[in-house]
């Protein structure tokens, strides 16, 4: 037995593990799960487990079907203790069953555009702000979209979650997650959490984690949470402020106090490469039909293709810290995606821009939702796909994202994604019926 497996089995029966759950990702987003118990525990770390990829949308057909799912042992968390036992989770790596890596799988694509950077000893590193909503439960317990509060950004004498909050952060901090912040957000019952940077591939495994204890503690004490991007028509949506930057060893590549605004040329042209590729990537940084109802003018939600030194209404922006904390921050996506899928596009439309050597338009430091339209046209300020069939389209004609994802997710996500846009535009709303029905 290789020496880390052992390690591993070793630390299992320290921490008297009862159940292990090897967990992955539909190409979606989805979380999936296996759940084993402590006789296989040996034979999975060793072997890994195998399963039917065929009943996962977009991984395989049923004629060639048999899939490996091997763990990562370097995401070994524990997850959940209750009456029955201890569970721990790792994250897995998906095969084929030659032993060749499976191109469908979604963190197989970030890690493939991390190796893009390891040529040249850099790192990508993301800090997310997450968002989301707590709602009270009827009767029957079932969720509302009632708010669990009436309060406004940073309030804390009407907001009714503290003790809810102060509970997620513990189990964070539990398990080395290093959360910064908590706090309520605009809305009423909206709330973020923010947590320490990490590397791109971590940072994806821990949301899975993250979103988990979110919902598992407003369970608890009798509420819902979701992170639907768009829950109440009228006040602000849910998004997720991905923060990133590349390092070289101890030195931040997107700094240079001697450039402008603080930023290195190789910062600028990333910033470039996003602009430039934004479009095509919006149906995985904004994955839902929901997604384009918080995407819209007047929600602090931009939908304008610009950047900015601190300007919150712009598409990227410039944080104001320097040296070793500069960064920039992308503020359209939500956390309904797929964290890999969407941290590889974020990284790979950057390398794009440093790689073609992108002209970056000037920065937009007024309020861009105030502007008139006719000058955002003379600025050249494009504008987001306003409806996930506009960003479809957009996917289908973006050559760098088909290359970012690689030709299996690219197909088989724009088809699924197209399936759920062409269900939701033949469904009959509540709105419509009340609207026509009587009238017509």
């Amino acid at each position: 037995m290789q020496e880390d497996e052992g390690f591993y089995l070793e630390r299992l029966k320290a921490d008297k593990i009862d159940f292990l759950q090897i967990q992955f990702t539909d190409i979606t987003g989805h979380l999936k799960s296996l759940t084993v118990p402590k006789n296989r525990f040996e034979d999975v770390l060793y072997d890994g487990i195998t399963f039917d990829g065929s009943s996962i949308p977009g991984f395989k057909p049923i004629e060639n079907s048999d899939m490996k799912a091997m763990p990562d042992l370097s995401t070994y968390t524990i997850i959940s203790q209750n009456s029955l036992g201890k569970t721990a989770r790792f994250i897995s790596k998906i095969f084929n069953p030659d032993g060749t890596r499976f191109d469908g799988d979604p963190r197989y694509v970030l890690e493939r555009q991390i190796d893009r950077l390891k040529k040249e000893n850099k790192h990508f590193y993301i800090g997310p702000e997450i968002e989301y909503f707590i709602f009270k439960r009827d009767d029957k317990n079932r969720p509302t979209v009632i708010p669990s509060d009436q309060g406004v950004y940073f309030d804390k004498n009407t907001d009714s979650s503290i003790l809810l909050k102060e509970e997620i952060v513990k189990r964070l901090e539990d398990i080395d997650y290093y959360p910064e912040a908590s706090h309520h957000e605009v809305a009423p019952g909206q709330h973020e959490i923010d947590v320490k940077y990490a590397d791109a591939i971590t940072m994806a495994d821990r949301l899975i984690v993250i979103k988990s204890i979110v919902k598992d503690v407003a369970a608890k004490h009798g509420y819902y949470a979701t992170f639907m991007p768009k829950p109440i028509k009228g006040i602000n949506g849910s998004g997720m402020h991905v923060h990133q930057s590349i390092f070289n060893g101890d030195n931040n590549a997107f700094y240079d106090e001697n450039n402008r605004y603080g930023l290195s040329k190789y910062a600028l042209s990333y910033i470039a490469g996003i602009l430039k590729n934004i479009k095509g990537a919006s149906p995985i940084l904004a994955p839902l039909v929901n997604s384009y109802k918080r995407l819209v003018p007047g929600y602090e939600a931009p939908v304008y293709i610009c950047w900015a030194n601190r300007n919150r209404s712009a598409l990227v922006r410039v944080p104001a810290p320097s040296g070793k904390a500069k960064r920039i921050e992308l503020r359209f996506p939500d956390s309904t995606g797929n964290h890999y899928l969407q941290f590889a596009v974020m990284l790979g439309m950057g390398l794009d821009g440093i790689e073609n050597k992108a002209e970056i338009p000037d920065p937009v430091e007024r309020n861009v939702f105030e502007m008139p339209l006719n000058e955002r046209a003379e600025l050249g300020i494009e504008t987001m796909p306003g409806s996930l069939g506009e960003a479809i389209k957009e996917m289908e004609r973006s050559e760098t994202i088909k290359e970012i994802l690689g030709e299996h997710i690219f197909e088989n996500y724009i088809k699924l994604k197209r399936m759920e846009w062409e269900d939701y535009t033949t469904y009959v709303t509540d709105w419509e019926i009340n609207r026509y029905l009587e009238v017509y």
